[in-house]
């Protein structure tokens, strides 16, 4: 199953990312030549696909120029199975933490979750049709057929005399059986007519505050024990739960609420579940790409000479065979990685891509490196994207029925504080925007709603007198040798 993304040129995916992610047109460029490699794969020989592996990529820069939020844009756009990690949750084994494996089980179990509402998808049509069916049989009196309440046990058949009936039990049920099949007929011209008006009722949502009673089926909260992490979870309930038929209750809901719960139940009901595993385990194989974030903390860098480095240079042998390529057990079956995209990302700031193991280097052949922002970045990113912060403020706002608005004075201010600050403290990139602009709305925030207040706008000697104390002229005295 290749994903929509998979359709799209590298400059098409750049551009879908432009709406969000600003700059870092490299790192943006080599994660659409890579995606669309994919595509252009799986169009050729068997043999050839064989022996193209992906070319993995290394992203570098400092924290917040956008290295996380391309994979994150990236998840959203795609229907590739996707999975991101961070490189500090894992440990050697040994030491406590998770196993390294188990990224590869996250990815199965994301490319499960996707593979599986396609084919659900597929079966809404049908599965509507039948909870329509169930909806009108429980609002319409005396439709549903005869002896359709009845649920055989499993027992049943033993407790009734091994199914022995005499004469006299076979008579009185035939005489039933007639009777209930004469009123059928008396009532069915009434009863169709009534189930016709019913369902254009419900067709046209005239009935969609009404209660219903419907049967769901019973999914007790299985007691899953996850093996030491392992991801083989055993669900102590659900050991003879194929054997034993599936329990069913009443449950009261408004027509809108039945329609969802018996179309989902029955869309369940017709997938074949063997066939979703096997499909998400080949699509995890060919499509799935993982994300491995804070990859720089594993590196052995020369700040670190003892203590935990034992454990950081045991991760990096533990995550090589992974990329490098090898099979991974899951629940689900078998998986190989010789095919999985990896992007490590990282910060690099107390060490370098050097420090990496020799042979984790050679994994990851793509490097990139993204730049710092500045001033003009920081005015874009406030504005631009499709969910630009400044956006967002005024949405929020919004709710509490007050219309604020932003000078462009005001807004080239807070990017030339973001600008200082980080230069004057720690660089955290695109996230001190965050910070600046929540503490310049807080008393705003803190005093709405506010009837007499409708519209507010924000210039930039409010800026500045909100941020007097904060920035600090330039210190001459650092730059000076």
């Amino acid at each position: 199953m290749a994903g929509k993304l998979y359709n799209m040129t590298p400059k098409e995916i750049v551009e879908a990312l432009d709406k969000y992610i600003i700059g870092q047109d490299e790192a943006k460029k080599s994660v659409a030549v890579a995606l669309r490699n994919r595509y252009r794969r799986s169009l050729l020989s068997d043999d050839m696909m064989e022996e193209v592996t992906p070319k993995n990529i290394l992203m570098m820069g400092p924290t917040g120029v956008g290295k996380t939020e391309i994979a994150r844009r990236l998840a959203k756009l795609m229907d590739a199975p996707f999975v991101k990690v961070e490189a500090t949750k894992f440990t050697e084994v040994g030491y406590v933490g998770r196993d390294v494996d188990s990224m590869v089980r996250d990815l199965v179990e994301a490319s499960i979750r996707i593979t599986k509402a396609s084919k659900l998808e597929e079966k809404y049509v049908v599965a509507e049709e039948i909870a329509e069916e169930k909806i009108i049989d429980a609002i319409v009196p005396g439709s549903k057929k005869a002896g359709s309440d009845k649920h055989d046990g499993p027992f049943d058949f033993i407790l009734n005399n091994g199914g022995y009936q005499s004469q006299k039990q076979q008579y009185e049920q035939e005489q039933q059986k007639k009777i209930a099949e004469e009123t059928e007929a008396a009532n069915k011209g009434d009863t169709g007519l009534q189930r016709e008006q019913v369902r254009q009722q419900l067709r046209d949502g005239k009935l969609d505050e009404q209660y219903v009673e419907i049967q769901v089926t019973d999914n007790p909260k299985s007691n899953e024990l996850d093996m030491s992490n392992e991801g083989m979870g055993i669900a102590i309930g659900n050991i003879f739960g194929d054997m034993m038929p599936k329990k069913v209750k009443d449950k009261k809901v408004k027509v809108k609420e039945a329609k969802k719960i018996l179309r989902e139940q029955e869309a369940q009901n017709l997938i074949d579940m063997d066939q979703v595993t096997e499909e998400a385990l080949e699509n995890a194989e060919q499509n799935g790409i993982i994300f491995i974030d804070e990859i720089d903390k594993i590196a052995g860098g020369s700040t670190y000479s003892s203590g935990a480095d034992v454990s950081r240079e045991g991760v990096q042998r533990d995550i090589l065979p992974i990329v490098e390529g090898s099979v991974v057990n899951t629940k689900h079956g078998p998986v190989k990685t010789d095919h999985m995209l990896f992007i490590g990302a990282g910060a690099f700031s107390t060490s370098k891509p050097e420090d990496l193991i020799p042979e984790l280097q050679g994994r990851f052949p793509i490097r990139v490196e993204l730049e710092n922002l500045n001033e003009e970045t920081f005015e874009k990113i406030l504005t631009i994207p499709q969910n630009a912060l400044i956006k967002q403020q005024i949405a929020l706002l919004e709710t509490e029925g007050v219309k604020i608005e932003f000078t462009d004075d005001a807004i080239k201010e807070i990017a030339h504080m973001a600008f200082l600050m980080n230069e004057q403290t720690e660089n955290i990139g695109a996230r001190r925007l965050h910070t600046i602009l929540e503490k310049l709305l807080e008393d705003i925030s803190y005093n709405l709603p506010d009837p007499e207040k409708e519209k507010i706008v924000i210039d930039r000697e409010y800026v500045d007198q909100k941020f007097a104390e904060k920035i600090h002229p330039v210190e001459l005295d650092k730059f000076i040798l």
